[in-house]
């Protein structure tokens, strides 16, 4: 496997690693700073990258209005924190360190409507050129990627773009016509 022409066997797990910014479903946060928690061990993020990113994740301004910033301690798993908030910082880590690849395994699914809707339009710029892997259930996640498969206990039913599925797929249709208008 290659990324960018590298064949991946060739690195060190450290560059390996370095390649791959990962949002799991389940955030991991640690009783620790804010700061702490974005640049999660990463000595060589910068103060910027990590301002840059909780930009990004819609999660700065918050921060700011905190009384000791970045510097906040968030308690264990993040108990300090809602569980949008936790997401969005889990977001900011993934992207601090400016991955070539950025896997997002449901990755807005706690997260309310609006802030969803900020982040995915941040998202947009940042995956452009870069290989993403989004993994979710919210159709509207998804709607713009390049290729998206649809599966069925774990095998790949269909594959498209989301207008090729729509107009190809009755079961994607019927999944994102049951996600935009769902019955009352």
């Amino acid at each position: 496997v290659c990324i960018d022409g590298i064949n991946l066997k060739t690195l060190r797990f450290a560059e390996y690693r370095r390649l791959f910014g990962v949002v799991p479903q389940e955030t991991l946060l640690f009783n620790d700073t804010l700061r702490e928690n974005i640049r999660y061990g990463r000595s060589y993020v910068s103060e910027e990258d990590i301002y840059s990113a909780a930009r990004v994740a819609n999660i700065h301004e918050f921060i700011m209005s905190l009384p000791n910033r970045y510097d906040t301690v968030i308690g264990e798993r993040g108990l300090r924190l809602s569980g949008g908030e936790r997401q969005r910082v889990s977001i900011a880590r993934a992207l601090s360190h400016k991955p070539q690849v950025l896997i997002l395994d449901e990755a807005t699914s706690n997260l309310d409507t609006e802030s969803e809707r900020l982040i995915q339009h941040r998202l947009s710029t940042l995956l452009k050129n870069r290989t993403s892997f989004v993994i979710a259930h919210r159709l509207s996640t998804i709607r713009d990627a390049d290729l998206i498969l649809v599966l069925d206990k774990g095998r790949i039913i269909e594959s498209g773009t989301h207008d090729e599925l729509m107009k190809r797929s009755e079961r994607y249709h019927d999944m994102v016509v049951l996600q935009t208008h769902p019955q009352n």
